[in-house]
């Protein structure tokens, strides 16, 4: 059999053959590209279908028609080629529903569709006309799509011009509305992309100038995957690193800064309206979008890699106790439990480590708080996100440049409690704050709510501990142990699961101190394997809820039994 040389993407001993090739990436992207047979795959410039990616070989493989059939041929790349979870050296016939992977690319091929045949009776000028832009199939240009990296000199070019127009008009940028500031960089970018002719012929001018104006006056190519919904947390490495979570599972994107300078200028934008700085002499912050995203970003010298900048985003819609039961987060059972704590003014801390639903949870919980009282919300950096009318939110702010003006969180709890609030809820208790948000707890303000970070509701109250200790109180630990007790009566355990999935993986109710010992009991936990369970036990404060006239199921705590959500 012919062979066509090993680099090229053609060869004249084979005859041309349009295919459709369907791609779908690890990150859950698809694209449907039509190449022209023979074609190469790799990541080389030469190649036919070029992806992008460090597990392609520049040369990875080929595919050739053959004796009326399509044969794909591993070029003796490192990672392979693999056909149906085998992998292959050569495979013929390559048919439409085989599988194909290449590096993070999973493939299926089939032959473009042909033209209708003419009937003998049919005039010759009835027959199909050539594909033309009207009417040629929705299809993407795979070079500019799967080579993000490929334009990063195009982009840092048509950057800088457009910063040296900017520049050069005296425009005072700082006094422009978003609107107005993105209308005359577009302006001015249009005809600095006009008058360019490095762009190559094949690279869609109208994508590459958004890119550019969204890196300049935006976001840069954050902007797409804030907008997509499917995505909760993007993680930028470095300007060329940028990794998303989607559906717990973390991905690299193909997306990239066009230099380190301009993840700078980005997390700049971020926090200047904030009035918040970022510098060498202050090189980390906490920020946040104006959709309430939560944002830290971090710099050299302490960024080894360069600017680091981490967005864990908020959904659209505000979640509901009902879709974390939707989602196995929760069972109905636990949900109604921790409806009635709310609602019966329960003060209840919940725990877990970084990225387990802590904050998800508490702003569920904290939106059951009823009508009509009036609520303090504190935190570094705001987050949640209330309906409640009688509310005030409250947010920390760090010194300023001359080291002045910095009020933390104790500072906001110690000014909540002469704000007659009702209900207090802190994001999340870091330091000497635990004190103070005890105390509210125990005088008055029952019905609070607060996060921390800890691996079990053990480790909760040992770091609650140490919390009010860093007061500075000179308290003894008995007595320490004495103001938890009588504080907090609900704590939630929150957890990731190894697939990614957030759950409440333990509930437990904090039921005195005996012999120096905070005693727990445990009404709910999940198993993995069993699910969600009850453990047999009411709650101490189950007759106060009887008396009150607070109706509820016993049964809520026995085995797996549960009902759906409280109205």
């Amino acid at each position: 059999m012919a062979r066509g040389c090993r680099g090229c993407n053609r060869s004249p001993h084979f005859p041309m053959t349009m295919l459709d090739i369907s791609m779908t990436f690890e990150d859950g992207q698809q694209r449907t590209i039509r190449v022209q047979a023979p074609v190469l795959i790799g990541r080389a410039a030469q190649c036919g279908l070029r992806i992008a990616n460090w597990r392609v070989a520049r040369s990875h493989a080929r595919l050739v028609p053959h004796d009326q059939a399509l044969e794909l041929e591993d070029l003796g790349s490192l990672g392979g080629t693999f056909v149906n979870g085998q992998r292959i050296t050569v495979h013929r016939p390559v048919l439409p529903d085989d599988d194909i992977l290449v590096g993070p690319c999973r493939m299926r091929v089939r032959h473009a569709a042909e033209p209708v045949a003419v009937a003998e009776n049919e005039p010759v000028r009835d027959m199909p006309l050539p594909a033309t832009p009207d009417n040629e199939p929705q299809v993407e240009s795979v070079i500019p799509v799967l080579d993000a990296l490929a334009l990063l000199p195009h982009r840092r070019r048509l950057h800088a011009a457009l910063l040296q127009a900017l520049d050069l008009r005296r425009r005072d940028v700082a006094g422009m509305s978003d609107t107005l500031l993105r209308n005359e960089a577009q302006r001015l970018l249009d005809g600095i992309a006009a008058a360019d002719t490095g762009i190559p012929d094949q690279v869609d001018r109208s994508i590459l100038c958004r890119d550019v104006l969204d890196e300049a006056v935006g976001l840069g190519p954050l902007e797409p995957l804030l907008a997509d919904a499917g995505i909760s947390e993007i993680m930028v490495n470095r300007h060329d690193e940028i990794y998303i979570e989607r559906a717990g599972r973390l991905w690299r994107h193909d997306a990239a800064f066009s230099s380190e300078q301009s993840v700078r200028w980005v997390i700049e934008r971020i926090v200047a309206p904030l009035g918040r700085r970022i510098d060498e002499s202050a090189p980390m912050v906490d920020a946040r979008l104006p959709d309430g995203s939560r944002v830290n970003a971090i710099i050299p010298p302490v960024a080894l890699k360069g600017a680091s900048l981490t967005i864990r985003k908020f959904p659209a819609r505000r979640p509901r106790m009902a879709d974390l039961v939707q989602s196995g987060s929760i069972d109905a059972a636990m949900a109604e439990f921790l409806y009635l704590c709310v609602r019966s003014r329960k003060n209840v801390v919940v725990s877990g480590g970084t990225g387990s639903g802590k904050t998800t949870l508490l702003n569920i919980l904290s939106n059951a708080i009823p009508e009509g009282e009036r609520i303090v919300t504190i935190e570094d950096a705001a987050e949640l996100r209330l309906d409640h009318a009688h509310l005030v939110a409250l947010e920390a702010r760090p010194a300023n440049l001359e080291n002045r003006g910095r009020i933390d969180i104790r500072d906001l709890v110690r000014n909540a409690l002469r704000m007659r609030p009702d209900r207090i809820v802190v994001g999340e208790c870091r330091g000497a704050e635990a004190f103070d948000m005890l105390t509210a707890m125990n005088t008055g303000h029952e019905g609070s709510l607060t996060t921390l970070h800890a691996n079990s509701p053990r480790d909760a109250l040992g770091r609650l501990e140490a919390m009010v200790l860093m007061a500075g109180m000179d308290l003894p630990l008995g007595v320490v142990r004495e103001h938890i007790g009588a504080s907090i009566d609900i704590i939630v355990q929150q957890a990731r699961l190894p697939d990614g999935r957030r759950v409440a993986t333990s509930i437990v109710e904090i039921t005195g101190l005996e012999s120096g010992r905070i005693q727990l009991q445990e009404l709910f936990r999940y198993q993995p394997g069993a699910g969600f369970q009850g453990c047999g036990l009411l709650p101490s404060f189950a007759d106060d809820w009887r008396a009150a006239g607070i109706a509820f199921d016993a049964g809520l705590f026995c085995g797996s039994a549960g009902r759906g959500l409280a109205p």
